[in-house]
């Protein structure tokens, strides 16, 4: 029995192996598996990496805070004082009024309070224009975001461009190899002369030499992009391969007119232009407040202790004391007592209480303040006169924005329709030379054409499909281009 309860418990030792086996270790192989980077992730790591960005969102953070402390400014401000002072040698007492030769030690509180009720409707522009500025900094960053997604999306089609010239090297070096084989098959055989085989394998070696470059770039390619992604670890880097075999024409594209009254309400470099124009409209209007009057309500509270305040507590009886001698009726000096006495008293005065004389020294006032300006060296003409030269300034600015905004739109759909008749064009092309390559490797594989005429063919299909991925990823990014100046997040997905 305990021999068949070893083996049953061996057995399931055994069976609980080999599930752990077949569950974790694929569990472990996956984890191992490189991290492929979509173009999504990339941009979206871009905008919460890049320093560029992180400063843009801390100034748009900056002018928040701006706008909070003008709105502030509506609210009247209350501020509190205490001292507490000791006076030596002669001085006046501020709250007995009398002069003090000794040490004295006063105490002094108060609060008070101000309010603008009028400053020529300054502090309602410059709310307005801190406004004007947080909206100019929101649009600010999400032109910059604009300018990285560009960026990372032509440098992810780079990297796509690098991958297909490697695979395309070394396609070419595969039938290379296939012809070295079939060569040294017919040198053996003695049908061909040694020299055909030792110039296709130096044709190997240059197109091993090509791959090799390939390889390179694509390599320089994937720093680049990790490079602008901030990556500390660029040497695991992949990004996903979408499918773009399948993309429309440019006939599906709008006019440059029409995409240029999307663009116009849309992109973010307009909306900063328009809301720095209207900053500096304020601006012009918060210049012109300093021509108005000011009026100010005031109030405020106080009360004090000093030292030199002493009030009678009581009187102490120092007894008779002499005041002067009896002067008899004959003129002498004498009499019964000889002298004459007075009964005599002290007063006992303390410091008053510190609590008894806040009650009494309690203050408080209230006021307005007008302020109407006459001459300031003709300071505020000339602010004025700088803030309209910098609305005029911001008007240009604004305009220009949406020259430039229609001649890129103008552009990019010129280069797009040019980049797609390259293609049209290439695409031809590879498909005749490829048509023509068949047809001389057939004929050199039995010896009617001569190694030169044979290379010569294969150098014009591999500059061809070089020619052909170009002028697809180029046109690529460019019908991108003109999606994102309709609003479209970059993606290749669609």
């Amino acid at each position: 029995m305990k021999l068949m309860n070893r083996v049953h418990f061996q057995l399931v030792r055994h069976i609980l192996l080999l599930l752990i086996v077949t569950i974790v270790l694929p569990i472990s192989a996956q984890s191992g598996i490189e991290e492929r980077w979509s173009l999504e992730k990339c941009i979206n790591y871009a905008y919460e990496n890049n320093i560029q960005v992180q400063q843009n969102i801390l100034n748009k953070r900056i002018a928040e805070q701006d706008l909070k402390a003008s709105k502030y400014n509506v609210l009247p401000n209350l501020n509190g004082s205490a001292t507490h002072v000791y006076n030596f040698g002669q001085t006046i007492d501020p709250f007995t009024n009398t002069f003090a030769t000794t040490q004295v030690r006063s105490n002094q509180l108060s609060l008070n309070s101000s309010v603008t009720l009028f400053n020529g409707f300054q502090t309602i522009n410059n709310i307005k224009l801190n406004q004007a500025q947080v909206e100019a900094s929101k649009y600010d960053l999400e032109s910059m975001k604009n300018d990285i997604a560009l960026n990372i999306a032509n440098a992810y089609l780079v990297i796509l461009f690098n991958k297909e010239l490697v695979k395309n090297s070394e396609r070419q070096l595969q039938v290379t190899k296939i012809q070295i084989e079939r060569i040294e098959k017919q040198v053996d055989a003695g049908t061909l002369p040694k020299g055909n085989l030792q110039e296709i394998e130096a044709q190997f070696a240059s197109e091993e030499l090509q791959l090799v470059n390939a390889e390179n770039q694509l390599k320089l390619s994937k720093i680049n992009l990790a490079q602008l992604l901030n990556l500390e670890n660029s040497s695991e880097f992949e990004i996903e391969e979408p499918n773009l075999e399948s993309f429309q024409g440019v006939s599906e594209l709008i006019t440059p007119g029409a995409l240029y009254e999307t663009a116009v309400d849309i992109m973010p470099e307009i909306k900063r232009a328009e809301y720095n124009f209207y900053a500096a409209e304020k601006s012009k209007s918060l210049a012109r407040g300093s021509y108005y009057p000011s009026l100010t309500l005031s109030g405020s509270i106080g009360s004090g202790y000093s030292g030199a305040n002493q009030e009678l507590k009581e009187f102490q009886d120092l007894g008779l004391q002499r005041t002067g001698d009896v002067v008899s009726s004959d003129g002498t000096v004498g009499g019964i007592n000889g002298f004459v006495l007075r009964p005599q008293v002290q007063g006992i005065f303390e410091d008053k209480a510190w609590e008894d004389q806040l009650e009494d020294n309690f203050n408080k006032s209230i006021g307005f303040r007008l302020s109407v300006p006459l001459f300031n060296g003709l300071n505020s003409r000339t602010n004025v006169q700088k803030a309209k030269l910098n609305m005029q300034n911001a008007e240009l600015n604004l305009d220009n924005a949406k020259l430039q905004l229609r001649q890129n739109i103008e552009s990019a759909h010129a280069e797009a329709v040019a980049a797609l008749k390259r293609y049209k064009a290439a695409e031809k092309s590879v498909q005749a030379l490829e048509t023509s390559f068949e047809y001389t490797n057939q004929r050199f594989s039995v010896g009617l054409v001569n190694y030169y005429d044979f290379n010569n063919e294969k150098n014009r299909l591999n500059n061809s499909q070089s020619e052909l991925l170009q002028a697809k990823y180029e046109y690529i990014f460019k019908t991108k281009v003109l999606d994102f100046y309709r609003g479209q997040a970059m993606t290749f997905n669609n």
